[in-house]
């Protein structure tokens, strides 16, 4: 079953590291060196991997169409209602989609075929909304 929107958490954001000399007390003439977090780089990256997933799930929708058996339109179309966008998981909730991924003469698999055609453009488009953030 599908489950909710992928959380993503980021722990340690980047920061700066400054030095500096210190100049009164018992610590006198040390140097310390100071990392100051970067507050917004937590949730500009938790954004940008969200929408990446959003991205891959819907193009994998997409791409997966063509691929798809079909007779009526129901085994695509069922990938579309069976999936929350963003949740990693694509479900095709089809009762027949299980025995038509496994065992169809010609079109088996198609995730598969789909994947082994368009991986490389799909990891392209995910990285640009990474980079963008």
């Amino acid at each position: 079953m599908a489950k909710g929107k992928k959380q993503f958490k980021i722990e340690t954001p980047r920061g700066t590291i400054s030095t500096y000399k210190v100049a009164k007390g018992n610590l006198k003439g040390r140097t310390i060196a100071r990392l100051d977090w970067n507050p917004g780089f937590k949730p500009d990256k938790e954004k940008g991997f969200a929408d990446a997933q959003e991205f891959v799930d819907s193009e994998c929708i997409r791409r997966m169409a063509p691929e798809t058996p079909r007779r009526t339109g129901v085994l695509i179309k069922s990938a579309t209602l069976g999936t929350v966008i963003g949740s990693g998981e694509i479900n095709q909730i089809a009762p027949y989609a299980r025995k038509q991924y496994y065992e169809h003469k010609e079109k088996s698999q198609w995730f598969e075929r789909m994947k082994n055609r368009h991986k490389d453009s799909i990891l392209k488009g995910a990285a640009n909304f990474v980079k963008s953030h």
